[in-house]
């Protein structure tokens, strides 16, 4: 079997989510540190660092540059990180005095992870809209409904379709609120150098700082937080807490589908094998299975906050093991949301 679901040849029907696989791809990952190394030659060569007009001719070269990535794999093999092959494949096509220098493995994998999170929210950030716009549509049609509350599983008292529905609505509201905050906390570029202290840039590091946050539209700062991860892990905090709020819709709708129950109508449905009498809630089942693998991987990052000194390998290496799947679990999960309100034909208690 595949290693992970989001890509496997047929798991991937279910958890894959192609419009975050392709913001994740290879290709996408790697125009991304191409970028950082192109603004870096213009951005040097801007500050005196590098000749002005050896770095232009290096940053179009960068630009145009035709990737080995069977070489980059064998180097990331050897190395642990794939910008030294890269340094190298870019100083063949390029004035080799006008690449990469005063730059660190660590600056360009970084800035490209960021990248990757900004693209990554606008596409988790309009879900989000449209969900709450379905939910909205949701609750002006079948609000007033009559419907048994439930309380520990039991009946409890009778309240509005409503008052479940914004159970469901208002936290996807905060999510937006706070999806521009941790959007702030992680789009920062990252410039540190060798042990983090821009030491090789000299009394131009402040310059190559402003000229790259400006090329690549990210926040400057006033310290590298090559160490200091808090805020990557802070991203994926709100990841899980989106998939948990999606989680509790779908356990919500499983229960209320039941046979006994039967307080919503949904069209569509998964088959059963054996039972060709079966509707399974298949979707509302995924989101509860999508936001507990979520809650299980952000204690893996936050386990890779601890940072040993400037730069760790084993804590770095792990954000890249886990946040990638977290993104494809949370665009999977409200991909389904969308799908799955805008598939309730009806929500209420018919008896009443």
């Amino acid at each position: 079997m595949s290693g992970a679901v989001f890509d496997h040849p047929w798991l991937s029907g279910l958890f894959g989510d192609a419009d975050m696989a392709e913001l994740l791809s290879g290709p996408r990952q790697m125009t991304h540190m191409l970028t950082f190394e192109a603004a870096w030659s213009r951005a040097c060569g801007a500050a005196g660092i590098f000749d002005p007009e050896l770095a232009e001719q290096a940053a179009e070269a960068i630009a145009r540059a035709q990737i080995d990535f069977d070489d980059i794999k064998a180097g990331m093999a050897a190395d642990g990180v794939p910008i030294p092959r890269l340094v190298k494949q870019l100083k063949a096509l390029a004035p080799p005095e006008a690449v990469h220098k005063g730059a660190t493995s660590q600056d360009v994998v970084d800035t490209a992870l960021v990248m990757t999170l900004r693209e990554g929210s606008l596409l988790i950030g309009g879900q989000l809209m449209a969900l709450e716009t379905h939910l909205k549509a949701l609750e002006a049609k079948f609000g007033d409904a009559p419907l048994m509350g439930r309380t520990r599983m039991q009946a409890a008292t009778e309240i509005t379709v409503r008052d479940r529905l914004l159970s469901w609505r208002l936290p996807i509201k905060d999510h937006l609120v706070t999806l521009d905050q941790k959007r702030a906390d992680v789009e920062k570029l990252q410039i540190g150098g060798a042990s983090g202290d821009r030491k090789a840039l000299g009394d131009k590091a402040d310059q190559v700082m402003a000229e790259m946050a400006k090329a690549l539209n990210l926040a400057p700062n006033d310290k590298a937080w090559h160490a200091m991860r808090h805020g990557i892990a802070g991203y994926a905090s709100f990841l899980s807490l989106v998939t948990g709020s999606l989680g509790k819709i779908g356990q919500d709708i499983a229960l209320m589908s039941q046979q006994g129950i039967e307080t919503i109508s949904i069209s569509g449905g998964g088959r059963s094998s054996a039972m060709p009498h079966k509707q399974n809630p298949v979707a509302a089942e995924l989101l509860v299975t999508l936001a507990k693998f979520n809650a299980a991987q952000v204690s893996a990052m936050h386990q890779a906050v601890v940072h040993e000194k400037e730069r760790s390998g084993t804590a770095w290496s792990l954000e890249w093991m886990v946040l990638p799947q977290m993104l494809m679990a949370t665009a999977r999960a409200l991909k389904t949301a969308n799908t799955l309100v805008q598939n309730i034909t009806w929500i209420g208690d018919k008896q009443a």
